[in-house]
């Protein structure tokens, strides 16, 4: 198997975290290229919409996006980091996790690729306020489930607060939320988390 990647994408690094926690070594990461404006040939061929990752497979049809790949490679392993007796509040913290990363990957890409002269502060504001309410339930009400056995959830909450730290530090997002920061900064020492951490 083959996963579609790119090294900075929060999206791609919660299915490698999983890779690496499951020791699946059959799965080869291969960096393409892809951003809205058009990307790799075998990319979009693989996953028509153009979007990072997508698995690629040898005994099917490719599988895409990164939470389909997650529940697909967890199942392969029999890891369990779905477990069926919270899997309404690891599913929901995944979905959360998401979001904080689709905004914040929006963010980036608007900056990037739209000429400054054109840049909307109010568009940017409102993504920003999505990322803060996200960050403040997880703060408020995620702690039991992050600080259990480990999870999907976990993952990817840990993989959206690096990619905050990555492209949006002058932010803060640790600004009055203490217990989520220490919490972060325990799983960022995994060995998964540091082998994947974007350079």
């Amino acid at each position: 198997m083959q996963l579609l990647s790119s090294p900075a994408s929060p999206f791609v690094r919660a299915c490698r975290v999983l890779i690496l926690e499951t020791g699946q070594n059959d799965v080869d990461i291969r960096d393409v290229t892809a951003n809205p404006m058009g990307g790799d040939a075998d990319l979009n061929a693989a996953n028509p919409s153009g979007k990072i990752p997508a698995l690629v497979r040898e005994d099917g049809p490719a599988i895409y996006d990164s939470r389909v790949i997650c529940r697909f490679l967890d199942q392969k392993a029999g890891a369990n980091l779905y477990p069926e007796s919270r899997l309404w509040e690891v599913l929901s913290l995944e979905a959360n996790a998401h979001a904080v990363m689709e905004a914040a990957v929006g963010i980036t890409y608007e900056k990037r690729l739209r000429p400054e002269a054109l840049h909307w502060p109010d568009w940017f504001d409102a993504q920003w306020t999505k990322i803060a309410r996200s960050l403040d339930a997880m703060e408020a009400r995620s702690m039991p489930l992050l600080e259990g056995p480990l999870n999907m959830a976990q993952i990817a909450t840990a993989c959206a607060l690096g990619y905050l730290d990555l492209r949006h530090g002058d932010r803060n997002w640790r600004a009055g939320r203490d217990t989520l920061a220490a919490w972060e900064a325990r799983f960022a020492d995994r060995d998964a988390m540091q082998a994947t951490r974007p350079a």
